[in-house]
């Protein structure tokens, strides 16, 4: 099998040679001080590294290749950045090389080992969603928390990016990008894209201008997502809303959505659009400053307590516009809650924190996720099958970054389970 050179990397950084001394292809014996620290970016491959050629040590930075001849084909042998090499580390090694200043550079062949190579093969090739599927209950508890808690602040952190995008677009207003966020996660899923349209259709300054009349909140945001546009509806408040709307379309000069993005197909009647929007009017004509609120609150009961919310007087009767249903209140589930404080509260005192370099809110972030119970969904009941068995939803938060960014990819090398696995010290099955 052709590996990649990236397994080389791997068995540089964690060390998994056979050979404590190595003889160059100048016949220098070569002593490995220290590897060095993995560069993720553009340049030498190790930093920082140590050797000794003969009686004499050298610092400087280490070049990974599958071949010598790929020195060349990258073109390092004109690159000044690459001066700094001390040693070239190749599977095979088939030609000199030199430096850009013309400084000949000492070589070592290192090989794959037959067991890293057998489990590498193994989970590349795997069936299973999860590579290593056969194998993950074996992995040292230690390890396992240790790597979901890296891969917590990971996938926070890739939604601080997402976040900081929606910010930058707002001139760093948190009002703003609190308001996008919270509409895009009353989409919940099946429609959080248009909900996120909707949003940046409707800048949060108009409805803050009006937060003080639920009923004008539900024109623009009904107006706004196109539907208020169905001349068969004869309903009095529909006829109301719409009125309202055309009203305030002009005075802010609105382009809404069109009807039909939004879906309804197979929801079950408490998640249909109108409600979902009806049930974020409610949220957000709670004040005029949402987001300080939810920084107030440092305690998960208190900020479950602001979105249990319920719609207004109309929707307790009513799934959807013209269509009268028996009485019933219209607040969003336990279950529902838990996403919005998951996907949008959490991830926005992580990034308010980060972006202002106040660990309290970071901390408080990390602590919401641990007080709520673990997510239920397909991915997680499928970890849950093979012996992981969260306990929160930080945990439940960690697995999914782990499955969408490292096992769909087969991006086992870089996994901390990958490493017990491929070292040799869980078997694979």
């Amino acid at each position: 099998m052709n590996y990649p050179e990236q397994l080389l990397h791997y068995i540089w950084k964690y060390k998994l040679y056979t050979n404590q001394t190595f003889v160059s292809s100048d016949g220098d014996e070569i002593e490995i001080l220290n590897t060095g620290m993995l560069n993720s970016n553009a340049g030498p491959d190790f930093f920082n590294s140590k050797i000794k050629v003969g009686n004499k040590t050298w610092a400087g930075n280490i070049e990974i290749h599958k071949s010598s001849s790929d020195w060349k084909k990258h073109m390092h042998h004109i690159d000044p950045v690459y001066n700094s090499i001390i040693l070239h580390v190749v599977e095979k090694i088939d030609c000199d090389i030199y430096t850009q200043d013309n400084r000949k550079i000492p070589q070592i062949a290192i090989d794959i080992p037959h067991n890293v190579a057998s489990n590498y093969t193994q989970l590349l090739n795997s069936s299973f969603t999860i590579p290593c599927t056969n194998t993950l209950k074996d992995v040292p508890k230690i390890h396992l928390n240790n790597w979901l808690y890296a891969l917590l602040v990971e996938r926070l952190e890739r939604k601080t990016n997402d976040i900081y995008t929606i910010l930058d677009k707002f001139n760093n207003s948190w009002d703003e990008t609190f308001y996008v966020l919270l509409a895009r996660n009353f989409g919940f899923g099946l429609n959080s894209e248009v909900f996120e349209r909707l949003a940046l259709s409707l800048p949060y300054f108009y409805i803050q201008k009006h937060s003080d009349n639920i009923f004008q909140v539900e024109a623009l945001l009904f107006g706004q997502a196109g539907l208020l546009e169905d001349d068969t509806i004869l309903d009095d408040y529909f006829l109301q809303l719409k009125k309202e709307y055309h009203f305030l379309r002009k005075k802010y000069t609105l382009n809404n959505l069109d009807g039909f993005l939004f879906k309804s197909l197979r929801v079950r009647p408490q998640g249909f659009p109108q409600v979902r929007i009806a049930q974020l009017a409610a949220v957000l004509q709670q004040s005029k400053r949402l987001f300080s609120h939810v920084l107030e609150k440092e305690d998960v009961d208190l900020l479950r307590l602001f979105f249990h919310i319920n719609a207004s007087e109309y929707w307790q009767t009513h799934y959807t516009f013209g269509k009268p249903s028996n009485k019933k209140t219209k607040y969003p589930g336990d279950s529902s809650i838990n996403v919005i404080l998951i996907n949008t509260v959490a991830p926005i005192l992580f990034a308010y924190g980060k972006k202002n370099n106040i660990e309290k809110y970071c901390t408080n972030a990390l602590a919401i996720l641990e007080d709520l119970k673990p997510e239920k969904n397909s991915l997680i009941t499928e970890f849950k099958k093979h012996g992981i068995n969260p306990l929160n939803a930080a945990d439940t938060q960690a697995l999914i970054q782990l499955r969408k960014e490292y096992c769909d990819h087969r991006k086992c090398l870089y996994c901390k389970v990958g490493y017990q696995i491929l070292s040799g010290k869980v078997t694979t099955v």
